[in-house]
Formats: structure tokens, C-alpha cells, sequence
């Protein structure tokens, strides 16, 4: 039998022989080469379990490489780059998630932006982008 930790006992015990310790099971991990197709399974694993996917990007310096991981404990998606490229469709993929994650729906939003109805064009221009054609200057 297993004893408790205390200060006269202070390693755990060692398992008897022949008892094998089993790990957790770890999620499938599958490394997905395409990005539509890691988009699109990262979308539907969102939308399928929102309370427990997880997304994590990670940028290894040695390798130079970026990896993305969405995650909900039991199927476990990857993908890896090294493209200065494909930043926009990271880019593109936080922003999916991120509308998701304020309790939005992103194709509703991409088609208000596709009638006009919010559009970059229409929004106010403030005094510093207008340009009033004068330069101020510091003290001199």
C-alpha cells in the first residue's frame, strides 16, 4: 500500500515491480499539411465544443517556425509553418476565433460587410488622419 508524504517519509514510494505505470491518454495529434482544411476542422471543433477548445500559437526561434494547436482534450489539430506568408492566414484564424469567442456568428459579419452596411470607408476620419496642412513643431 501507498503511505502519505510527510517529513519522516519524504519520497513517494516506488511502484511495486511489475505494476507499470500507465500515462494519461493523450488526444490524437494530427498534423494537418493543408491550410483549408486545418481552418476549416479548427472552425468545426470550435463550433462543436466551444467551452473546451483551446487554441495556442507558439513560435520557436531555433527552428523558426510557427505552430498552431487547437485543442479540445480529445482530437488535438496542428499545424506547422515556417512561411512569413501565411501570417494573414493566422491573422485570418484569430479573428475567426475571436468573433466566435464574443458570442458572434463571423459569416453573419462577413456578409453585413459584403452588403455595405459597415464598411473601412464609412467610418469617421479624426482630425490626425485628415491632415490640417499645418506642421507643429516643438520648442526650438
Amino acid at each position: 500500500p501507498l503511505q502519505p508524504r510527510c517529513r519522516s517519509n519524504p519520497r513517494p514510494p516506488l511502484p511495486a515491480i511489475g505494476r507499470s505505470l500507465t500515462p494519461p491518454q493523450s488526444p490524437d495529434r494530427v498534423y494537418i499539411d493543408d491550410w483549408e482544411k486545418f481552418y476549416d476542422e479548427s472552425e468545426k471543433l470550435y463550433v462543436e465544443h466551444p467551452a473546451h477548445t483551446r487554441y495556442t500559437l507558439k513560435y520557436r526561434h531555433t527552428d523558426g517556425k510557427i505552430i498552431l494547436k487547437v485543442t479540445n482534450d480529445r482530437v488535438c489539430l496542428q499545424f506547422v509553418t515556417d512561411q512569413a506568408t501565411d501570417m494573414k492566414r493566422i491573422e485570418k484564424l484569430n479573428n475567426l476565433f475571436f468573433t466566435y469567442m464574443c458570442g458572434q456568428d463571423p459569416h453573419d459579419a462577413e456578409a453585413e460587410t459584403a452588403d455595405g452596411a459597415v464598411s473601412k470607408g464609412d467610418r469617421p476620419v479624426s482630425q490626425e488622419e485628415a491632415g490640417s496642412g499645418k506642421k507643429r513643431r516643438g520648442k526650438r
